[in-house]
């Protein structure tokens, strides 16, 4: 029912990327260029600033994208509120997860979902804690699913599953066999990490000081922008690194990485479903959002 114009500014606007719109749309990326450029002349006005390397909204980009979001809204209200009349569950659902939900958990969320619910089309996109809470609070998504707590007062948030965060090390490291290594021995090897704004990097930090080691202390030889950077860099030999469990299935099968313990030193952590404050979702969104919080399922501990 949306301008597809529309839909494609709102997806290059809220990934601040052509590239990363075109995969999400399925498009080729200069078809998306082209869908912009058309929009541009149709408004008579430049939406998109593409100097340097990151694609940003121009102050009429920025006004423009406040109107298609709200349309969005209204049209997804509208097709729910028709497909209610005939007792199914059916809309678009704007969602966004940090990336290791992205990337381990969300698929086989949605594909159970979507047996029960074939009529709902979601739209994902996926990005660091600090960047999904933003994109809640600027309601570009109506749900977000993250890993480590919201510094923001303005969402509501629910656990929906158990995590363990554990370090993981090369396979034929002089680690590999101990029964664990004490929490010092963490000084001395290179480490990789998250970047900041990583729901992970603060976790993995606060539950470091909790067991008395300075950050300061730490070789951190690389920030990586997802789990999977780490678990490769890893394989590679590049430094030790802490992830989600829910990461190094298949790494661990191959024997890659092998996952260590550390004394002293437990990471635990709930992933989150957060939204807005105020009055509960409705339509799809509630429906997704009671499937999340009855999931049963816990983090899989790190076998040894």
């Amino acid at each position: 029912m949306e301008n597809f114009r529309l839909r494609v500014f709102r997806a290059v606007a809220e990934r601040s990327s052509f590239r990363k719109a075109s995969e999400a749309l399925h498009l080729s990326q200069p078809a998306v260029s082209q869908h912009i450029h058309a929009l541009e002349e149709e408004l008579g006005i430049r939406l998109f600033d593409r100097s340097g390397t990151r694609t940003s909204p121009t102050p009429a980009g920025k006004l423009l994208l406040k109107y298609a979001e709200r349309s969005a809204r209204v049209l997804d209200e509208a097709r729910e509120a028709l497909v209610r009349l005939n007792g199914e569950v059916s809309g678009e659902l704007r969602l966004g997860a940090s990336t290791t939900v992205a990337q381990y958990i969300l698929p086989r969320m949605l594909g159970a979902f979507l047996k029960d619910n074939p009529r709902v089309t979601f739209s994902v996109v996926s990005g660091n804690t600090e960047e999904i809470v933003a994109l809640l609070l600027r309601e570009s998504i109506v749900l977000g699913m993250i890993e480590g707590p919201s510094l923001s007062r303005e969402v509501h948030v629910e656990k929906f599953l158990d995590d363990q965060i554990v370090l993981i090390v090369p396979a034929g490291h002089e680690w590999v066999g101990a029964s664990r290594v004490p929490l010092h021995a963490l000084t001395g090897v290179p480490l990789l990490l998250r970047e900041e704004g990583s729901g992970s990097r603060r976790v993995v930090e606060q539950a470091l000081r909790k067991a008395g080691l300075r950050l300061n202390e730490l070789q951190i030889r690389m920030e990586l922008d997802s789990t999977e950077a780490i678990v490769s860099g890893v394989e590679a030999g590049l430094g030790l690194g802490f992830v989600s469990g829910w990461a190094i299935g298949k790494a661990f099968r191959l024997g890659t990485v092998i996952p260590i313990e550390v004394e002293h030193l437990e990471i635990r952590r709930e992933l989150t479903l957060i939204r807005k404050l105020g009055p509960g979702p409705e339509g799809v969104a509630a429906a997704f959002e009671r499937f999340a919080l009855a999931q049963k399922e816990h983090a899989p501990r790190a076998r040894r």
